[in-house]
């Protein structure tokens, strides 16, 4: 598994899904839906990851199912756990700014 050369926003957005599902494979559509990022961005992640050694994939293998195959992705045991530390890394280094930030008057009644 090789470590990745730069860890984005999205790339940290597209860990937690599949950190959400770890042990089961998930379709790129999902974790789409879920991190909220554009098709354009999740796909080379998941390719760069499975690349890494990060994620395997397979061709969903469902007769029964109507419409085009899925593609599933799943973390890799070392994956997983080099997810884990990424998001965590990820979020420590986020919390202090979020931290001193001021608290939002949304909804306060104050002007904003």
């Amino acid at each position: 598994m090789q470590p990745l050369s730069r860890v984005t926003p999205a790339t940290v957005d597209v860990l937690e899904c599949l950190l959400e599902g770890a042990g089961t494979a998930t379709w790129g559509l999902q974790v789409i839906k879920r991190s909220s990022r554009p098709p354009g961005t999740v796909y080379p992640l998941l390719d760069r990851l499975e690349r890494a050694g990060w994620v395997r994939s397979h061709w969903e293998d469902d007769d029964a199912r109507s419409g085009p195959r899925r593609r599933l992705y799943a973390l890799t045991a070392d994956g997983a756990e080099a997810a884990s530390r990424t998001v965590a890394a990820f979020g420590a280094r986020r919390a202090p700014a979020s931290a001193a930030a001021p608290a939002s008057p949304r909804g306060s009644g104050a002007p904003a």
